[in-house]
């Protein structure tokens, strides 16, 4: 008997979804809200994320050359996200297949956009594409494994005389698929690019997956969210971080509280009511406060 394929004989041709501009709302990927897929540090990290949690099981395994993708170099999906659900909602067709200029994935992501910039867009997104997942989620049997790479291969675009237009990126089907998916995407607050730590953005994307509007908001003990970080830090370096970021209140949209109970500490978070003029004028595409590009060296 001969055995069928599960993937088609030829991969169908994708067509190129261009890009919509910079004045979009900011949406992220529940999964990867909620899940450790990315390194914490500047500093590379070759060593393995491996998360198992019930059910849900993630490996991430970086290279060598390159370290593993970055939860800065996230932007770069965040931005995707953004654009694919824009135009869904709009009623233009999307691909995996995506085109932009630098300057427009820098300027939504508050970047700067001088040759410096460009040369850290460029090395995030070799870091996306030779990271490697191999993860549960979204597999109808738990000991199914999808092994992906946030971008499977991208290029500069060049017109016939060798200037640069820009560059073209192949996103993953499992990626794809969340983002066309509405439940499973989330507008964010564009204030979180300005946000500089790498635990503050992982606590910042997980407080909203989490979080959300609730009124009486959530909680998780300091443990448990050390094992859902991915994070290399001890236990005691990390709980010193989440403490600074409790003092300083450095989420957008958030109040956070550390309460103590049998001996362990919980990190409580309540989202804050709106200011009804400021939300009016972000509806608007206005701002009430300015925003400088964040330095990434």
């Amino acid at each position: 008997m001969r055995r069928l394929s599960a993937f088609p004989a030829k991969p169908a041709q994708l067509d190129l979804f261009m890009s919509q501009g910079r004045d979009i709302a900011a949406r992220d990927a529940q999964d990867l809200m909620a899940w450790p897929f990315f390194s914490l540090a500047k500093s590379k990290r070759v060593r393995p994320i491996d998360f198992r949690m019930g059910e849900v099981s993630i490996l991430v395994e970086a290279t060598a050359e390159h370290g593993m993708a970055t939860i800065w170099d996230a932007d770069v999906l965040i931005w995707v996200a953004s654009q694919i659900v824009e135009a869904r909602d709009a009623g233009r067709p999307t691909s995996r297949l995506i085109a932009a200029t630098p300057h427009e994935i820098l300027a939504f992501t508050r970047r700067g956009t001088g040759k410096a910039s460009y040369e850290r867009l460029k090395a995030g997104l070799d870091r996306l594409q030779s990271t490697t997942i191999a993860t549960s989620i979204r597999q109808h049997d738990a000991r199914r494994r999808h092994r992906f790479s946030w971008i499977n291969e991208w290029k500069e675009r060049l017109d016939h005389s060798g200037r640069a237009l820009g560059i073209e990126m192949i996103i993953p089907d499992w990626f794809y698929e969340g983002v066309i998916n509405q439940a499973l995407v989330l507008t964010i607050d564009a204030d979180y690019f300005a946000l500089t730590g790498g635990l503050e953005r992982w606590l910042y994307r997980l407080v909203r997956k989490h979080g959300g509007k609730q009124r009486g908001g959530w909680s998780f003990d300091f443990q448990h969210l050390h094992m859902k970080s991915g994070a290399l830090s001890p236990p005691k370096r990390f709980a010193f971080e989440l403490r600074d970021i409790v003092r300083r209140q450095a989420l957008p949209g958030y109040t956070l509280t550390i309460e103590h109970a049998l001996g362990r500490e919980r990190l409580n978070f309540v989202a804050v009511r709106p200011d009804p003029i400021d939300a009016a004028m972000r509806r608007l595409g206005l701002r009430t406060t300015n925003h400088h590009p964040v330095d990434m060296s």
